[in-house]
C-alpha cells in the first residue's frame, strides 16, 4: 500500500502555489454545483407545474445576462478589485440558490420565481468568469500557467461526469431539485471561505507601453480601450471568430440534435449516457495530457485541435452505434478541451494585465453568448433540410473556418507569451 501511495503525484502546480491552491479548491465543489444545477433545473421548473415552453424560458432567462453583460463585466474586471468581484458573484449565486431550493423545498416556487432568480444567477455568473480569467495569471508563476488552466478544465471534465450523476442521486432519492438546489448553495460558502484569504501578487505588464490609466477613466474610454487591444491582434481576432462558429455552428450538435439522434435511432437516454461518457472520458485524458506538455506554438496546436474539435457534429451524425460514436467523441473531447487549454493560456500571455478582463469577455460573448443562437438556427436548419444532412454541413463549416485560421500566419508563428518566456 505505501508503494502505491508513493506513486500518487500531485500536479506541480498545487504543490508549488499556494494562492493558486486557494482558488483552485474554492472552484472545485463550485463547479460540481453548476453542473449539477444544469441538469436539475428543468425537472425543478417541470415539478412546479411547467412545460417545455417553460423551461425555455428559465434556460433563456439564466443565459440571457451573461450575453448582456459580458462586455461591461470585463470592463469592471479591469478597474475594480477582482477577488471582490469574485467573492460578490459566489455570494450573489449563494443567495439566488438558497432562495430557490426554501421554496422549491416549502412547496411554494413557481415558474416566474425561478425564471427571476436564473436571470441574478446569469447576471453574477457573468461577472465571475472575465474576473476568474484575469485573477488565475496572478496566482501563479508563468511557467505554472498552462498546467493551471489544465487543471480547472480537468475539474469542469470530471464535473460534467460526476455532476448528472450526483443531481440524480439528489432528484431521485434526497427530497427532489430543492435539495439540489441547495447542494449548489452550500458549495458557494466553500468558495467564499476559500478566496477570502486569498493574496494575489501584482501582475506588472511588460506587454504594452500603453497608458495604464484608460482602464481607471471613463467607462466607455476603458471599453474601447479593450476592443482596440483585441483589433490590433490579427490571432486574437481570428480565433475569436473560430471559437464563435464553433460555438455556434458545431456545439449545438451536442446541446440540441444529439439527444434527437439517441432518442430516435438508437436506445434514447442510455446510448447518449454513453456518448456523453466518451466525450467526458476524452476531456479528462487532454486535460492531463496538457498538465504536462507545453507546446512552443501554443496557438498553432490549438487550430489543429480546433479542426479536430470541428468534427464533432459529423461524428454524431455519422449513423454509427452509440459505442462507436462514443469512441469517436472521446478523441474529441481531447481537441475540445486542448483547444480551450492553450487558447486561455495564450490570451494570459500575451494580453497585458489590465486589459486581460476586457479582451477575455469578448471570448466569452463570442462562445457562450452564440450558443442560444445557434441552437435555434440548427433547429430550423434541421427542420428544413433534415438533421444528418444538418450535421455534416455543420462540421464542414467548423471545419472551413478552423483551417481558414490555420492559414493566417500570427496564428501559426505566435511563440508563448512574453512574460512566460522571461521567467
Amino acid at each position: 500500500m505505501s508503494g502505491m501511495r508513493g506513486r500518487v503525484r500531485v500536479p506541480a502546480v498545487l504543490r508549488e502555489e499556494p494562492q493558486y491552491r486557494l482558488l483552485f479548491g474554492s472552484q472545485i465543489l463550485s463547479i460540481l454545483g453548476d453542473r449539477v444545477t444544469s441538469v436539475v433545473l428543468p425537472f425543478a421548473v417541470l415539478s412546479v407545474g411547467g412545460g417545455v415552453a417553460q423551461v425555455a424560458l428559465v434556460s433563456a432567462a439564466q443565459f440571457a445576462p451573461f450575453a448582456l453583460l459580458a462586455l461591461p463585466a470585463g470592463v469592471w474586471a479591469d478597474r475594480l478589485d477582482r477577488k471582490r468581484i469574485l467573492i460578490s458573484s459566489d455570494l450573489v449565486r449563494l443567495a439566488t440558490q438558497l432562495t430557490a431550493g426554501l421554496l422549491l423545498v416549502s412547496g411554494r416556487a413557481e415558474v416566474p420565481h425561478l425564471a427571476l432568480l436564473a436571470a441574478v444567477y446569469g447576471a453574477a455568473d457573468a461577472f465571475f468568469a472575465p474576473a476568474f480569467t484575469g485573477l488565475l495569471p496572478s496566482t501563479v508563476s508563468p511557467l505554472n500557467l498552462q498546467p493551471a488552466n489544465a487543471l480547472r478544465g480537468l475539474s469542469f471534465s470530471v464535473a460534467a461526469i460526476t455532476g448528472p450523476l450526483l443531481a440524480g442521486l439528489l432528484v431521485g432519492f434526497a427530497g427532489g431539485p430543492g435539495v439540489a438546489m441547495l447542494f449548489d448553495a452550500a458549495t458557494f460558502v466553500v468558495s467564499v471561505a476559500l478566496l477570502a484569504p486569498l493574496r494575489p501578487r501584482i501582475v506588472q505588464d511588460v506587454i504594452s507601453e500603453e497608458d495604464p490609466r484608460a482602464t481607471t477613466e471613463h467607462f466607455w474610454s476603458s471599453l474601447v480601450d479593450g476592443w482596440s487591444e483585441v483589433r490590433r491582434r490579427s490571432w486574437v481576432l481570428a480565433f475569436l471568430c473560430g471559437m464563435a462558429v464553433y460555438h455556434a455552428m458545431v456545439l449545438p450538435a451536442v446541446f440540441v440534435v444529439g439527444p434527437v439522434i439517441a432518442d430516435t435511432e438508437m436506445n434514447g437516454a442510455r446510448s447518449w449516457a454513453i456518448v456523453s461518457a466518451g466525450f467526458g472520458a476524452g476531456c479528462v485524458l487532454g486535460d492531463i495530457v496538457f498538465l504536462n506538455w507545453r507546446p512552443q506554438f501554443a496557438l498553432r496546436v490549438a487550430t489543429l485541435l480546433l479542426v479536430g474539435a470541428s468534427c464533432q457534429a459529423a461524428i454524431i451524425g455519422s449513423g454509427l452505434g452509440p459505442w462507436e460514436i462514443g469512441a469517436l467523441e472521446l478523441l474529441a473531447g481531447v481537441c475540445v478541451t486542448g483547444c480551450f487549454t492553450l487558447w486561455g493560456t495564450t490570451l494570459q500571455e500575451h494580453i497585458p494585465d489590465r486589459a486581460l478582463s476586457r479582451v477575455s469577455s469578448y471570448d466569452y460573448l463570442t462562445s457562450a453568448g452564440v450558443i442560444p443562437l445557434g441552437n435555434v438556427l440548427t433547429g430550423a436548419v434541421s427542420a428544413a433540410i433534415g438533421i444528418h444532412p444538418t450535421l455534416f454541413a455543420m462540421s464542414a463549416v467548423g471545419l472551413v473556418v478552423a483551417l481558414g485560421i490555420a492559414t493566417v500566419p500570427s496564428v501559426r508563428m505566435l511563440p508563448r507569451g512574453t512574460v512566460a518566456s522571461a521567467s
